[in-house]
């Protein structure tokens, strides 16, 4: 038996703690925990608090729910030409064994798909569940096996785990992995993902004690240092990972400091107004907070064990454990030859999910999803969107796969609203849209003192995006005002209404091209030559670029 809550959809009403209080738990007001596979005298208990719950965000499923009869597909057998002979006997990719991976093979065979299916993956493990390794798993509360991901039914696929693609050539349509094999296909989905960024000096990044947080291992890593009490944890960086990384360590009753380049924690993703709160709620609860200094040098003993770390403000922390949340990075490298659109910003496609080439061309075969990929974006002005969470992993690929098997005027765009999550500090954050789309927000329900409140983005008027902190049972009326680019800020009355609802600077940093580093050098004249190509700074391809000015110019001031 094993339960599965969409922590996307839970609210914190609390019915499932209360009817079955030895398998689910809130903590602080509104976060859930759970036991993912509880004793079988709980099943009663179970699916009431299944029933009871207001979003319908628990599911049960036996042990091994591989036969798919959980989530029959009414449409098997009904569909089999629609993708014509393909559909039955088609050989398809996946590079990425991922949650998104993992859910595209998923509706592939949902979809009718009976051909050969084949996921690749870099870790040795099959898809499993990243979130709960900087909460859950951290904390103790949830062993690491428990983050393997539950099949929603058979994929009858050959797994090629613990071995990564490291090209992708398109006109044998082979896909080239790092054992020397190659894998032919007639359509592939790239859903790669992301890799920590790690600490940018070898030799420091080498000291035991300094990690960063991503896989199963290093969840696992951190466990282990955590539990030998370190003298102080030292978090490199204030986002979503560094953030929940402290709160673990202040539950745990250890000393952490939390070193932010910014001016708070959480500003790239909800803007400094509501990144001053979140510091707020760090520093309540005993974590040392310093924000505007970065870490000049980590030092380590003649053991190689780490020690102390020198910041930019000239002071020193004596640290045993430093964990580097950076930020993350593409992986993309093992495309770079392949004439696909693609760079640090990941790899670019269309909203139904079909990859570009170069040249701008949509490719029919080849497909992106999760975090890898970059899509337009209709509800925030077409612009190019890579959207880094969890439920758009699933929502990206399902879209994927379903227009890897239909036909051209059957596709679907992938619209979904982005959503994420996050726990720390007992408070459960909650997001809907694109917060970072925003020029201004405002904190319309609820009290900013009591840590509990609603705040809504607006963009040139329009309503983008809303947050809550332990208020999450709002976003479900707001997410239909962002899709119908509602009026901002909003004119209605509220329940619990701020006392103070003004319209402030929501605090992001001007907006940069994603694809600004995209340099391509164009060459032909006719329209039946001109091509595109990426340039690969790599391979000892550097762009021009203008000179600099022999001097500073400044602009003259207007009369």
């Amino acid at each position: 038996m094993r339960i599965v809550v969409d922590l996307t959809k839970c609210q914190g009403y609390a019915q499932c703690a209360f009817l079955a209080p030895d398998v689910f738990t809130i903590q602080g007001d509104e976060a859930l925990s759970y036991d993912p596979h509880p004793e079988r005298t709980q099943l009663t208990k179970i699916r009431r608090a299944a029933a009871a719950c207001p979003v319908q965000a628990i599911r049960l499923e036996p042990p091994d729910a591989l036969d798919g009869a959980l989530h029959p597909d009414p449409r098997h057998g009904t569909i089999e030409d629609n993708g014509g002979t393909f559909k039955k006997t088609g050989r398809i990719v996946i590079v990425g064994a991922s949650i998104a991976g993992l859910r595209a093979a998923e509706r592939l065979r949902e979809e009718g798909f009976t051909g050969a299916l084949t996921l690749v993956g870099e870790e040795p493990h099959e898809p499993y569940d990243r979130p709960p390794l900087s909460k859950q798993v951290l904390a103790g509360s949830a062993p690491l096996e428990d983050t393997s991901l539950p099949r929603l039914r058979d994929i009858g696929a050959t797994w090629r785990l613990g071995v990564a693609a490291t090209s992708l050539d398109l006109a044998t349509k082979e896909l080239h992995l790092a054992d020397g094999s190659r894998i032919g296909f007639d359509k592939l989905l790239i859903a790669t993902g992301l890799r920590a960024r790690p600490w940018p000096n070898t030799e420091e990044a080498a000291l035991a004690g300094v990690l960063t947080l991503r896989t199963r291992e290093d969840s696992a890593t951190l466990r282990q240092l955590l539990a030998g009490h370190p003298r102080r944890v030292l978090v490199i960086g204030a986002g979503f990972i560094g953030c929940e990384v402290a709160s673990v360590c202040r539950e745990l009753g250890l000393p952490v400091t939390v070193a932010e380049a910014g001016p708070a924690p959480l500003v790239a993703a909800l803007g400094s107004a509501i990144g001053v709160i979140a510091g707020e709620l760090q520093i309540e609860n005993g974590v040392d907070l310093r924000c505007g200094v970065r870490v000049t040098a980590l030092q380590g003993d003649a053991t190689g064990q780490l020690r102390r770390a020198v910041l930019s403000d000239g002071t020193a922390l004596e640290v045993d454990v430093a964990v580097a949340a950076l930020g993350s990075i593409r992986n993309v490298e093992w495309l770079a030859d392949s004439g696909l659109a693609c760079g640090v910003w990941g790899v670019a496609c269309d909203a139904g999910c079909r990859a570009f080439d170069a040249n701008g061309l949509v490719t029919d075969d080849v497909f992106v999803a999760g975090d890898i990929a970059r899509a337009p974006q209709p509800m925030y002005g077409y612009q190019y969107l890579a959207v880094e969470h969890w439920g758009n992993a699933i929502s990206q690929a399902e879209v994927a796969a379903h227009n890897m098997v239909s036909q051209e005027t059957e596709r679907w765009p992938h619209l979904t609203v982005p959503k994420f999550w996050s726990v720390q500090f007992g408070i459960e954050i909650k997001s809907v849209g694109v917060p970072s789309a925003a020029d201004e927000v405002a904190i319309v329900q609820g009290s900013v003192t009591e840590k509990r409140f609603l705040a809504v983005y607006g963009y040139k008027g329009r309503v983008v995006a809303a947050v809550a902190f332990n208020q999450n049972k709002w976003l479900d009326f707001y997410e239909p005002l962002i899709e119908q680019a509602a009026p901002f800020p909003p004119q209605f009355h509220h329940i619990d209404e701020s006392s103070d609802a003004r319209p402030v600077p929501a605090g992001f940093k001007p907006a940069a091209s994603p694809t600004q580093d995209a340099t391509v050098v164009v060459t032909g004249h006719d329209p039946n030559e001109r091509r595109a190509r990426l340039t690969n700074p790599d391979a000892g391809e550097t762009p021009s670029r203008r000179p600099a000015e022999p001097g500073a110019r400044t602009k003259e001031r207007s009369p």
